[in-house]
């Protein structure tokens, strides 16, 4: 874990996230900064700086793919976008951002447009993604 890592703090606990799924390996939380609802952060719960430093990156995305799954019967979304551009934060992440018809994006993620949701609605849509996760 590195200390100054805003992501090791989330899986250490340090820090609140709206949790949607994790096993020993991975954790998966709802991005505090979303560019639509349920959009998700995927991370190795051990610090690797980039995703192509993942060592079991097949193993990764099998964990992503289960999210996506789980947003998907969730949330319905029209597509569902990967992301791996972020050195926002230098731990290995995965931007899954559902894609809604009239979402305010064009054909590509516009990652400056953040949307505002509510503390209550986080919640709501965790537990909805979390519940159909399997």
């Amino acid at each position: 874990m590195a200390e100054d890592c805003v992501f090791c703090k989330i899986v250490d606990g340090k820090l609140p996230s709206y949790k949607v799924y994790e096993d020993e390996k991975y954790m998966a939380f709802l991005d505090k900064f979303p560019r639509n609802p349920g959009h998700v952060q995927v991370i190795p719960k051990q610090h690797y700086k980039w995703v192509y430093d993942v060592p079991e990156i097949g193993e990764y995305f099998k964990f992503v793919n289960k999210v996506v799954d789980g947003i998907r019967r969730a949330l319905n979304p029209r597509l569902v976008h990967l992301i791996t551009i972020g050195d926002e934060v230098p731990h290995a992440h995965v931007w899954v951002v559902p894609r809604f018809e009239n979402d305010g994006h064009g054909s590509l993620i516009d990652i400056s447009k953040v949307k505002t949701i509510s503390d209550s609605e986080m919640r709501e849509i965790a537990a909805r993604i979390a519940g159909h996760i399997a």
